[in-house]
């Protein structure tokens, strides 16, 4: 066998990567496929049965293209990499969602389509529509609002608004996230298809909502126009403005439509009507322009005629299947409203429970303080009999001491009478002394007066006898011896008795007694002087001892009333006695 004569073996299979709006799946074709097979293993994988309104779209070059079922995958002009990418999406979109979406999958495809164009600006929203729109997306991705559960912030991480909204209001993310709860709070109780199908339902009210625009001049030097293809028919559009058509055909009014080349023929209904005429530039447009208008207008026929079996069908099991989820919606409500009334209810339990456990609390903590306030009563009680006890012998105490220092000031009243009697009686005694020593003073000044006097008269006596010897001597010599004179050293003269003493010795004596009685009598008179200043003095320190003393009695007598330890009593200090004592027996000496 010749290796030269062998072919190159073509591959069986390609593959194929089919992209929805919400998941990415990937299939190994087999080369002898056509479009519908693909198409078919999509919709039976996704699950869909309304497939009239989807397709298969690919790019090609600068424009895109939906795949024809009717021919080979691989015979189209789809794009030669491996795998080749397809995107699942609505091709037609109709009049009345509400109506003719039956399936739920059907609902959320297009739901997610005409979000995206929405926030990708391909339909125009108004700010206060998307703000309605972002709720009711808010409300199908996250259930009912719960506002302890759904803190603010919850939504920074979600595109809910179009670009050009953000940037026409000079508002923070935080604000419009306000702006939209407010609206999303209103949601609860809407499930998620039906929050889908409310969006649905105001989105279809958008001016561009399912119009496919195209590039088009009305002649082949005109300005360029736009056609929209939509629904409701053909729609001409200035190149500015994609809201309101300048020109409609309705379907309805359309007899036909055909194009050789780039020009295309618009037939109204009514003959008496013109023509209309319009040029593309590209064929690849001008096929995609007739295979939608093909497609809208048997949508439109179809929807005028009484429905087939099948979609009578698939109305009924959907209508069944509402019913059925209305019914398990009406079931989970109420479960969840028991739940939640039962979690209240646990929440109430718990919290009383926990009051329960507090009252608890406190009444045990009220019994043990009770407990520690009636022990502490009792040793109040205790204390206070004791108390009592003690003030009662601590007033019968200070009602001794009471008397005793009444006693004592009545001593001390009559110590101070006896005191004062003394004092004058020393004062008496004193001028007695006095005068007494004044007496004696003068008695001295007498007798030292009669001494001189004696002294004078010895003087003279002297003197006399001297004379009388002299003149005398020879007869008393001549008549007898005289007798020897007297051991008294007298001498009688005369027949008197007088005697004089002749020694100078006994003088002195005499003079000196009498100088020393004078000197002790003044210095004793002196030291009574003295004796009678300590004895005022003593006698105002013992007034002031005596005040004392009261006010200490009144102080102990209150300190005993309020539970203070009595002071000691006072008293007088001994030496002040025994000196008070010596200054009597002085003077009584004296």
């Amino acid at each position: 066998m010749s290796i030269l004569g062998l072919k190159k073996k073509q591959p069986k299979t390609f593959k194929v990567k089919v992209i929805t709006m919400d998941a990415e799946m990937e299939f190994s074709c087999e080369v002898k496929w056509k479009g519908k097979d693909l198409f078919d293993l999509v919709c039976r994988t996704v699950g869909l049965r309304e497939t009239w309104f989807f397709g298969l779209r690919y790019t090609v070059k600068d424009t895109y293209a939906w795949l024809k079922t009717e021919k080979r995958v691989l015979d189209q002009e789809v794009p030669k990499d491996s795998p080749i990418t397809f995107h699942f999406l609505a091709k037609f979109f109709p009049e009345k969602v509400e109506e003719e979406l039956v399936q739920e999958i059907t609902q959320h495809l297009f739901f997610l389509q005409v979000k995206k164009q929405i926030l990708d600006e391909e339909i125009f929203c108004s700010p206060e529509a998307s703000v309605l729109l972002a709720s009711y997306a808010v409300q199908a991705k996250y259930g009912d609002y719960e506002p302890n559960f759904h803190k603010p912030g919850f939504l920074a991480q979600d595109e809910l608004l179009p670009k050009r909204v953000l940037m026409q209001y000079q508002m923070t993310a935080d604000m419009w996230e306000e702006k939209i709860t407010a609206w999303y709070a209103e949601h609860r109780g809407i499930a998620r298809d039906e929050a889908e199908m409310d969006y649905l339902k105001i989105a279809q009210d958008l001016d561009m909502y399912g119009v496919s625009y195209f590039a088009i001049t009305q002649n082949k030097r005109d300005t360029d126009l736009l056609l929209g293809v939509d629904a409701q028919g053909l729609h001409i559009y200035s190149p500015n403005s994609k809201l309101n058509p300048n020109k409609s055909f309705p379907w309805s009014g359309i007899r036909n439509i055909s194009y050789s080349e780039k020009e295309f023929t618009i037939k109204p209904l009514d003959k008496k009507k013109d023509v209309f005429k319009f040029y593309s530039s590209q064929l690849r447009v001008n096929k995609l322009i007739l295979q939608l208008c093909i497609g809208n207008h048997d949508l439109f026929m179809r929807r005028r005629k009484v429905d087939s079996i099948e979609v009578q069908q698939m109305k009924s099991q959907a209508k069944e299947e509402k019913a059925r989820k209305k019914v398990e919606r009406q079931i989970l409500a109420r479960e969840k409203q028991m739940r939640e009334e039962a979690e209240r209810a646990k929440e109430e339990m718990e919290r009383r429970l926990f009051q329960l456990q507090d009252e608890a609390r406190l009444a045990n903590e009220a019994l043990l303080r009770s407990e520690e306030t009636a022990d502490l009563l009792a040793e109040k009680a205790q204390i206070a009999e004791e108390e009592a006890k003690l003030l009662a012998h601590k007033a019968a105490e200070a009602e001794q001491e009471r008397q005793r220092i009444e006693a004592t000031a009545l001593k001390t009243k009559e110590e101070k009478r006896l005191m004062e009697q003394k004092m004058r009686e020393a004062e008496q005694l004193a001028v007695k002394l006095v005068e007494q020593s004044e007496r004696r003073s003068k008695e001295a000044d007498h007798l030292k007066q009669d001494l001189t006097e004696a002294k004078d008269a010895e003087r003279r006596a002297k003197q006399k006898l001297l004379e009388i010897t002299k003149t005398t001597y020879p007869l008393i010599a001549a008549y007898s011896t005289p007798p020897p004179p007297p051991e008294g050293g007298e001498l009688a003269l005369g027949s008197g008795s007088m005697r004089i003493d002749f020694k100078d010795s006994d003088m002195k004596r005499l003079s000196m007694e009498i100088e020393r009685e004078r000197l002790e009598y003044v210095e004793k008179s002196k030291h009574l002087q003295d004796q009678l200043k300590e004895l005022k003095s003593e006698i105002e320190s013992l007034k002031l001892e005596e005040q004392q003393q009261q006010q200490a009695g009144v102080y102990s007598l209150r300190n005993e009333a309020r539970g203070y330890p009595p002071e000691p009593p006072y008293m007088p200090h001994s030496n002040r006695n025994s000196a008070y004592m010596a200054q009597m027996a002085f003077f009584e000496e004296v």
